[in-house]
């Protein structure tokens, strides 16, 4: 779940590639990076942290030419050392700079055809740099000394055929152009914007709309499954769409909580999904609640809030936004580490005594993943004097690991896994609990964009819509991927750096 962006322009693009990676910061907070090209040059700027923390006015400055990249890093693949920043670069052929937001599922296939074939470096453990020099040695695979777009589409072609996933890229070629594309499956988001007109049109391929819209581009469309889009030298855009690309199948939890509300994906209106959403879910706890007396509707903020207004609503109860959120710490589920993500709810959220003293309150969240920020959400309200304390989830269960870019890997920290929605709840500390239907979900972003009907939900019922994710695969990453092996990867990335400095 990263962030990326990639402009064409007709003037520097460094401030245009910062706006829209600040719209785009909820992607990933654990590194951020831009490149820019200048006269076939690259000027590249990366590091751990947030954009505030990684860009300056100083190093900005250096981040010359009218086309760049930029990424917003969140760990699923590799360490969370500098290193793993993106973008990469690789000087061969021509000189590429490539961003990436997803995850491959074949990774060790192709590591060995790297090596032994294509007798390709790799210098990190991340999938995207597997993946760049794929690309980059399907390029010099053609020979051209200056490729056209039929190169650049058969380049990407043999990226398709050799790698497996979910993935959203965006690349630039020194003096030859900007390159995106999206997996078969359409699994990661990935929008075209343009801005200008007679000639000077400049382009912005994005992970999510409102990147387009804070610098004046238009919302021109989402990339289809497989496309790729091309834009020259002389600002001439092209489009290829792969004959291997399957029907559009969209991650169903950039729309339950990735994605901003303000953001449009693949046709379909977030704000109007997650209102749709409520307004399932309300008439679910009509059907299947009627013995529950509830006082008062309390999101958890902010991704449920939407959702929590629809159903206060349809309910005939009064809404109340009774925990407040410091806007200074970042989204807990995407911080790295169960130890990392606990410590941090209490400081993120604050509750307001009166609204919780002597009430049954129903708590709305968008989702219950791990059960760390329930958990001790519910303990603060009845801290607050709460009498009961019910819990509703915009989404179903999440049950099983996500491999195409979201920090779900591990089934056994899913708190779900292997127990019934009454265990789920005593677990918890909640007197009640209920969850959305996956077809109600499903219907919810349809009813939002009715030509949206397919969608990877992996995550509720286990089925991998890329259809090569087997058991063994899953528990290889479960070993890789879980907290105990990310605590290790801190340490480890902590001496590096640590060893590294005293050189």
């Amino acid at each position: 779940m990263c962030g990326i962006v990639g402009v064409f322009g007709h003037s520097p693009v460094s401030q245009t590639l910062y706006e829209s990676l600040s719209m785009l910061q909820h992607r990933g907070q654990d590194a951020a990076g831009m490149a820019t090209c200048f006269e076939d040059r690259f000027y590249l700027e990366k590091g751990n942290g947030l954009m505030t923390e990684v860009f300056s006015a100083t190093n900005m400055s250096r981040l010359l030419g009218n086309m760049g990249i930029g990424h917003v890093r969140y760990p699923t693949a590799g360490c969370a050392s500098v290193a793993e920043a993106q973008p990469f670069y690789v000087n061969s052929p021509y000189g590429i700079v490539f961003a990436h937001n997803g995850n491959l599922t074949n990774v060790p296939d192709i590591i060995e055809g790297l090596f032994h074939t294509d007798m390709r470096h790799l210098n990190t453990t991340s999938d995207s740099e597997v993946m760049l020099n794929v690309f980059a040695h399907a390029l010099t695979r053609r020979g051209a000394v200056k490729p056209n777009e039929f190169d650049i589409f058969a380049a990407v072609e043999e990226v398709h055929r050799r790698c497996k996933g979910g993935y959203a890229v965006i690349a630039h070629i020194a003096g030859v152009g900007m390159v995106a594309f999206r997996d078969l499956n359409g699994i990661r988001p990935l929008v075209l914007g343009t801005r200008g007109e007679n000639g000077n049109t400049e382009y912005m391929v994005a992970s999510e709309s409102v990147a387009l819209q804070v610098s004046g581009f238009k919302l021109v469309r989402d990339l289809a499954p497989g496309e790729t889009v091309f834009v020259d030298m002389q600002g001439e855009l092209h489009s290829h769409e792969s004959l291997l690309a399957h029907e559009k199948a969209p991650c169903l939890f950039e729309f339950v909580y990735l994605a901003r509300p303000d953001s449009v994906l693949d046709g379909a209106s977030v704000y109007q999904a997650r209102i749709n959403m409520g307004t399932k879910l309300a008439e679910k706890i009509k059907r299947e609640w009627a013995h529950v007396p509830i006082d008062v509707v309390i999101p958890i903020p902010s991704t449920s809030r939407i959702a929590a207004q629809e159903i206060a609503t349809r309910l005939g109860l009064p809404y109340r936004d009774a925990l407040v959120r410091n806007r200074y710490v970042g989204r807990t589920f995407i911080m790295p580490g169960q130890a990392q993500r606990k410590k941090s709810i209490r400081r993120k959220l604050n509750p307001i005594p009166q609204v919780f003293e002597g009430k049954n309150v129903l708590l709305v969240d968008d989702s219950i993943v791990r059960g760390t920020t329930i958990r001790e959400i519910i303990a603060m309200c009845r801290e607050q004097g709460a009498k009961k304390v019910y819990v509703c989830s915009a989404a179903p269960p999440v049950r099983f690991p996500n491999v195409y870019g979201i920090d779900m890997p591990a089934r056994s920290e899913l708190i779900a896994t292997g127990k019934t929605v009454a265990e789920l709840a005593k677990n918890i500390g909640a007197d009640e609990l209920i969850f959305q239907d996956l077809q109600d979900l499903k219907d919810a972003i349809t009813e939002a964009a009715p030509g949206l009907s397919h969608f990877d939900t992996s995550v509720f019922d286990g089925k991998y819509v890329t259809g090569d994710v087997t058991d063994e695969y899953l528990a290889t990453l479960e070993q890789q991927r879980n907290d105990a092996a990310k605590r290790t990867e801190d340490v480890a990335s902590h001496i590096n750096r640590n060893y590294s400095a005293h050189l």
